[in-house]
């Protein structure tokens, strides 16, 4: 499926954890739902996933605490067909995309060109950690929104350091977390265990631990209904 294959035990798990959120998203882009038990119809979040509404409760607004500039490179980590959903022609920033579902690259590689061929610079089918074709210090800003919550902290510590290495100095980094406090993050990792990926829900002192380390300050963040955003930069 990706042009990076695994190299160590290490990166054989996260393969396999990446395999399987591909499998999930794909199926998602692909309008597939799964015939779901009698205990998940009951979660006080299933009419909400049922009908398109929980997408709307539990997307995190990354531009509300860094807005993409004019002629900013901007890569989006996780970006699903954000390209074609956020108003990038407006922010008129570059974007960068990369996304483990294939149906998802093959949508934006589709239909991106056609809405807008300048600020569209393409998009791989890689996991996030996995930066490589990029130049140190390229983007003026990176954000990585929805995903985190699919792997675990040591993943996590390896795309922070890629994503510094590719974010010009003093350049943000903008990224979700679930809050595993909130009402719903239980039911919802439930529900997304039931969809095919499982969720590590980590406590936010141990999020800020990580960042703390990586050598990154959190510049601001912001709550929301189940993720917790984070502006960081190095």
């Amino acid at each position: 499926m990706f042009s990076q294959l695994p190299t160590d035990n290490r990166e054989l798990n996260w393969f396999t954890l990446t395999e399987a959120i591909a499998k999930r998203f794909d199926a998602e882009y692909q309008n597939q739902r799964p015939d779901l038990p009698d205990e998940v119809q009951a979660l006080p979040i299933f009419l909400d996933w049922q009908s398109g509404k929980l997408q709307n409760r539990v997307t995190s607004k990354f531009w509300e605490l860094a807005q993409p500039k004019k002629n900013q490179h901007c890569l989006d980590l996780g970006c699903g067909i954000s390209f074609l959903i956020y108003p990038w022609r407006d922010w008129n920033a570059y974007f960068y995309g990369q996304d483990i579902s294939k149906v998802a690259t093959e949508i934006l590689q589709s239909r991106a060109p056609q809405l807008n061929s300048k600020l569209f610079k393409g998009i791989s089918n890689k996991p996030a950690h996995h930066l490589e074709s990029y130049q140190d210090s390229f983007f003026d800003l990176a954000i990585a929104t929805g995903f985190s919550c699919y792997y675990p902290l040591a993943y996590w510590e390896t795309v922070l350091e890629q994503v510094q290495r590719v974010l010009k100095p003093g350049s943000f980094f903008v990224f979700d977390v679930i809050d595993p406090t909130q009402d719903m993050a239980e039911d919802w990792s439930i529900l997304e265990t039931y969809l095919g990926a499982e969720v590590f829900l980590e406590n936010l002192n141990d999020w800020q631990a990580l960042i703390k380390k990586s050598g990154a300050k959190i510049i601001k963040e912001q709550s929301g209904e189940l993720f917790h955003l984070y502006k960081i930069r190095w």
